[in-house]
C-alpha cells in the first residue's frame, strides 16, 4: 500500500509528533496528581530523561507508545508495510536504547515502572495498578502487563 501523502508532508507529520506532554502522559500526571503523588517531569539530569519522576519514592515513569517502544504482543506494535528493512532497524534502535536507560537507572538505584499507551486506551479501570507499583519494591514493572490482543481490547478467540 503507498502512501496518501508526499514525502515532504509525511516528513513534517512526523516531524510534528512530539515526545513531551502526549496525551496519554498527561492522563498518568492528573492520574498521579489527584492521589496526592508529586513528581518532576523530564528531568534532564536521569537517563533517558524520564516523563515523570517522584523522587520520594525513588521511581522514574515512562510512558511509552506501543508503536514506537515496541510493546511485545501489542496490536498497535505494528510495522509499516513500506521500507520495512528501514523500519524494523529503526524501532529495533529505539528498543535498544530503552533498555540500556533503563539498565543504568536501576544501577543508579532507581526503579523504573513503563505504563504502556493501550493500558490507557483499553485499561483505564485498571489503572490504579500503576499506584501499587509506587508503592512496592520492585525494581521494573509494566502496566499493563499483558496489552490487549486487539484493537478494542477484546480477546482473540
Amino acid at each position: 500500500m503507498t502512501d496518501h501523502v508526499d514525502s515532504e508532508t509525511r516528513s513534517k507529520i512526523m516531524a510534528s509528533v512530539g515526545g513531551k506532554n502526549t496525551g496519554p502522559e498527561m492522563v498518568v500526571r492528573r492520574y498521579l496528581h489527584a492521589r496526592g503523588y508529586r513528581f518532576r517531569l523530564h528531568r534532564k539530569d536521569l537517563p533517558g530523561k524520564p516523563d515523570l519522576v517522584l523522587p520520594k519514592y525513588r521511581l522514574v515513569i515512562f510512558v511509552h507508545g506501543c508503536y514506537w517502544h515496541r510493546h511485545a504482543g501489542c496490536f498497535y506494535a505494528s510495522t509499516p508495510k513500506t521500507r520495512i528493512a528501514f523500519w524494523q532497524e529503526k524501532f529495533e534502535r529505539n528498543v535498544v536504547r530503552d533498555r540500556r536507560q533503563q539498565d543504568a537507572l536501576t544501577e543508579a538505584g532507581w526503579r523504573v515502572l513503563i505504563v504502556w499507551q493501550c493500558g490507557l486506551r483499553h485499561s483505564r479501570e485498571d489503572i490504579d495498578a500503576i499506584e501499587t507499583a509506587i508503592v512496592g519494591n520492585g525494581t521494573r514493572n509494566e502496566w499493563p502487563a499483558q496489552p490487549p490482543r486487539t484493537r478494542n481490547g477484546d480477546e482473540r478467540p
